[in-house]
């Protein structure tokens, strides 16, 4: 994009008008895009044709040990169920068994051995055959290579779709074949069946083997289980739960009578220390707790009772230590007891636990025994009953016309690539001008000012242009060029510019038409105007006017003719011109001269206007030499032609020879072409309503 269309609209529009301006390149991307999409459909892509086949998924859930699982009814499915269904009809295995089945290794079209050999292989052995190089026929890898290889083609030609919310598959082939295509799709399909048999019958088979190892493991377990029940009840004491239970109230028993002794022994044995403490025959019969004692007190006074009183309480303290004595003897006895009885509760729980574990275990054998004697017994049964799991809706039908190549779908894509090409290119041809279409851009890219905007003359011949410009004075370029003049003539309105020097940075961007078109111009003011060939080198003048005289430039500054005498009046141009010729001398030399210095002194003299036409810049020195002398530097740059860089050289070198140029000229403008740039409504003399003020 060009900065002067990125300042001057929004981006997206300056885009437009990129494209715009390139609107032929891409149409004509798009009609080379028809075109190779309509060759290609028709006489390269092969026609392809499509066949699918309908199929219907019944799954259940696949318990090999229940009944219901072949007779009950069809559970719902879920994406997954129905994504690993599509897997597997489109899986290695089963498709193999399709290839194996249709011997499709011997087919070509998916034995990619089979095939004749590329022009690219035969081209390759041709060239090894002209060296003089073996060339090795080619040879066939192993059979399992190629059923693999046919394997991975079926795959590529073969789609498995659900169609949404149902349980139905649509397996679809494309072949170079209808019938094959056909065939394969309902091949597959029938696979597909039979796969799903074969899978559940080694399932029930194998569960079948399983359960019936299973079931003699169980029932071996069980048989070792009851006999070490039995054999634990032939070497124990019969003991039960209800024996354990009275076992363990005897206990009790013995402990609440251990218990009572203990506090008979300590009742006894404190009523002893109370009698042996007591002294006063009160306290005696108080701490005995005897009654006759207490009968004794009111008599104790005499002899005889108290001689009783004493025998009845040494009597009373013998016989406590006899309870002492006998509850001490029945507390041992009732430990032994109890500890003996201990250890029988404990030895009868423990052998009680233990038989009860046997039990369980026994138990639990049996149940584990009957359940897969159950189960085999009904896997068994479920044997000759598998049925599929999905069922053909439909089969395949031999298409009748091929299902590609898509002509319209190929055009039409090659079409909008051809588009997308034409506007990359357009793009790329945009961000790679290096030119100056506007003088805008010239000012802006130089920071010179442009003079002056000549529009190309719709000429052949280089004469025609003082032919042109005299009979056309109210056209469009004599227009242009008058603007130029005025510029120039006004560009230092305190010393008008006398000699004029037009340069450019290369030949053939118009600096010696501008110089032919200036001067007529200038004549038509009625001044004298003498026009000078300075670029002695190409000498490319006598296009323009013809030669009279065989003297010219060289002869003048060479002192051999004078300036008035050398000069030739050409009629149509109505001005003098100097022409050039051909020297042996540099020019860049001769230019330098105090002769060419006084040559242009002399000009100045006789003449009101002295126009030079010099050399290109890039090419040889002499245009900044001969500026030295000038009063203007007409600086020409042909309209999308010149580059900037050269450009921009130009002009650096005559800045730095201190020189320099003027203003600047864009020259050769072509209408047709802004237009097709979309500057055509918007600039001078090439503008759209510059139709009514010229006459072309």
């Amino acid at each position: 994009m060009t900065t002067e269309e990125a300042g001057s609209a929004p981006a997206p529009l300056a885009i437009l008008n990129v494209l715009w301006r390139g609107k032929f390149i891409i149409l004509a991307g798009l009609l080379i895009g028809l075109g190779l999409g309509w060759y290609y459909a028709n006489y390269v892509a092969e026609p392809v044709y499509r066949a699918s086949s309908v199929v219907m998924m019944e799954s259940r859930e696949q318990t090999v040990v229940n009944l219901d699982s072949v007779v009950g009814g069809l559970p719902s499915a879920d994406q997954s169920v129905l994504n690993s269904e599509a897997e597997v009809i489109r899986s290695r295995g089963l498709l193999g068994k399709v290839v194996d089945d249709l011997d499709l290794t011997s087919d070509p079209e998916f034995n990619v051995y089979l095939r004749p050999i590329g022009w690219k292989t035969k081209l390759q052995q041709n060239i090894m055959a002209l060296l003089g190089a073996d060339v090795e026929e080619r040879a066939l890898p192993p059979m399992e290579v190629q059923r693999s290889d046919t394997i991975s083609m079926l795959r590529n030609v073969i789609n498995v779709r659900n169609i949404s919310a149902s349980l139905v598959f649509n397996i679809t082939v494309e072949t170079e074949s209808a019938e094959k295509s056909a065939r394969l799709a309902n091949r597959t399909a029938e696979i597909y069946i039979l796969n799903q048999l074969d899978v559940k019958y080694d399932a029930s088979r194998q569960a079948t083997s399983w359960l019936a190892d299973r079931v003699a493991e169980l029932q071996s377990d069980l048989e070792s289980a009851d006999a070490k029940v039995k054999q634990f009840r032939s070497e124990t004491e019969l003991v039960n739960a209800d024996g354990l239970l009275l076992r363990e109230q005897q206990l009790k028993d013995l402990r609440d009578r251990i218990e009572n002794s203990t506090r008979g022994i300590e009742t006894a044995e404190a009523k002893i220390a109370a009698m042996q403490a007591a002294s006063e025959y009160p306290e005696k019969a108080q701490a005995a707790g005897d009654v006759q004692l207490q009968q004794f007190l009111p008599r104790i006074d005499q002899p005889t009772i108290q001689t009783a009183f004493d025998n009845r309480y040494e009597t009373l303290m013998a016989r406590a230590n006899t309870d002492i004595e006998r509850l001490t003897a029945q507390r041992e006895t009732l430990s032994g007891a109890l500890q003996e009885l201990e250890g029988q509760i404990q030895t009868q729980g423990r052998d009680l636990t233990e038989l009860q574990q046997l039990t369980r275990e026994a138990e639990a054998s049996r149940l584990l025994y009957e359940h897969f004697l159950t189960r085999l017994k009904e896997t068994s049964a479920q044997e000759g009953i598998q049925q599929a799991d999905s069922r053909i809706l439909s089969e395949a039908v031999t298409p009748k016309a091929p299902s590609a190549p898509n002509v319209k779908l190929i055009m039409a894509m090659n079409a909008i690539l051809g588009m997308i090409a034409g506007v990359g290119i357009v793009l790329l041809l945009e961000l790679r001008n290096n030119s100056y279409r506007t003088a805008s851009l010239l000012e802006a890219g130089t920071g010179y000012p442009v003079l002056g905007q000549i529009p190309s003359l719709p000429i052949r011949q280089r004469r025609n242009t003082i032919t042109y410009l005299a009979d056309k004075p109210t056209s469009a370029a004599a227009e242009a060029v008058r603007n130029l003049r005025t510029s120039i003539l006004l560009s230092n309105i305190d010393s008008p510019p006398q000699v004029l020097m037009t340069c450019s940075s290369l030949p053939g961007e118009g600096k010696t038409t501008m110089a032919l078109a200036l001067t007529q111009n200038l004549v038509g003011l009625g001044k004298k105007v003498l026009l000078v060939e300075g670029d002695i080198r190409r000498r490319v003048m006598t296009q323009y006017v013809k030669r009279q005289k065989p003297a010219g430039l060289v002869s003048v500054l060479s002192g051999k003719t004078d300036l008035e005498t050398t000069v030739t009046y050409d009629e149509l141009l109505q001005a003098d011109v100097l022409l050039g010729e051909e020297t042996a001398v540099n020019g860049a030399d001769l230019f330098s001269s105090e002769a060419f210095a006084a040559f242009v002194r002399r000009a100045r003299e006789l003449y009101d206007y002295v126009i030079i036409d010099t050399p290109p810049v890039l090419v040889v020195p002499d245009a900044r030499i001969i500026a030295q002398q000038a009063d203007a530097v007409v600086f020409v740059v042909k309209w999308d032609s010149t580059t900037k860089t050269q450009v921009r050289e130009s002009l650096t070198m005559f800045e730095r020879v201190n020189c320099p140029v003027s203003g600047l000229v864009l020259n050769n403008i072509s209408a047709r072409g802004m237009k097709r740039y979309g500057y055509g409504g918007n600039y001078g003399a090439y503008a759209a309503y510059g139709n009514k003020y010229y006459i072309n």
